[in-house]
């Protein structure tokens, strides 16, 4: 079943959606898909559905609220790949991670506080799922693609649950350099694992368009699926 929920601010200054994939039976964790920089569009919903299908309860909620809310963008459109782009210029990382934290809390409260919830984030989304992992108490992060994480490396002794990343070595957006800090600072990390896809380029792990590579992908995923099953099972 799927559904559209709504939910508050932590700081009480509004409220946003998140798409909602439930799964057949009780849940037996819960996960916060956190969205590209495309909104909430047809392909974080199939993660979802995904997800709920092996048994989660998946929520992705709108990011880009504060912005322009429900906005979904296809980014093999060359208009909307740039509105994209605009909007990432626009939008709060912290707020967006005081969102997702909401979202965590909420799926948490509604399945009962010993219900484990995990993140997956793409793109942006899989930056935002490190941040993620180091500034809240979620129980296991995924990010897709490492965009920006070279930055991030001083978050990361604050890291206290697993992390799984996946890192295409043909980024255009995450060049050879960024991998190379990433893999320094990260490596001997007790909490991080990262795997490194040959030949794939930012975006291969997407459900729909011409960035998808199906094989990597379906690795990629695969890896995902086995990552959540043993750290929220």
């Amino acid at each position: 079943m799927t559904n559209t929920t709504t939910i508050p601010t932590l700081a009480g200054d509004g409220e946003f959606t998140a798409y909602r994939a439930t799964p057949a039976g009780t849940p037996k964790a819960a996960i916060v898909v956190i969205q590209e920089i495309f909104g909430v569009n047809a392909g974080i919903r199939r993660k979802c559905d995904t997800l709920a299908e092996a048994g989660y309860l998946a929520i992705a909620p709108d990011l880009f609220w504060r912005l322009e809310p429900g906005i979904e963008l296809d980014p093999d459109i060359k208009p909307e790949f740039d509105r994209a782009f605009e909007l990432m210029g626009q939008f709060d990382q912290d707020k967006g991670i005081a969102d997702i934290e909401a979202a965590v809390r909420a799926v948490r409260s509604e399945l009962g506080d010993g219900t484990k919830v995990g993140v997956v984030g793409y793109c942006l989304g899989g930056r935002l799922a490190f941040m993620t992992a180091a500034r809240t108490d979620v129980d296991a992060s995924v990010g897709y693609y490492g965009v920006g994480i070279d930055g991030l490396l001083g978050e990361k002794n604050a890291i206290a649950h697993p992390v799984l990343l996946h890192v295409p070595e043909e980024d255009h957006f995450v060049d050879k350099d960024a991998q190379a800090a990433m893999h320094a600072g990260l490596d001997d990390h007790p909490k991080v694992t990262i795997y490194d896809y040959a030949g794939e380029d930012h975006g291969f792990a997407t459900e729909f368009g011409e960035r998808r590579s199906d094989a990597s992908a379906k690795l990629a995923d695969e890896r995902t699926a086995k990552f959540f099953a043993e750290h929220l099972g």
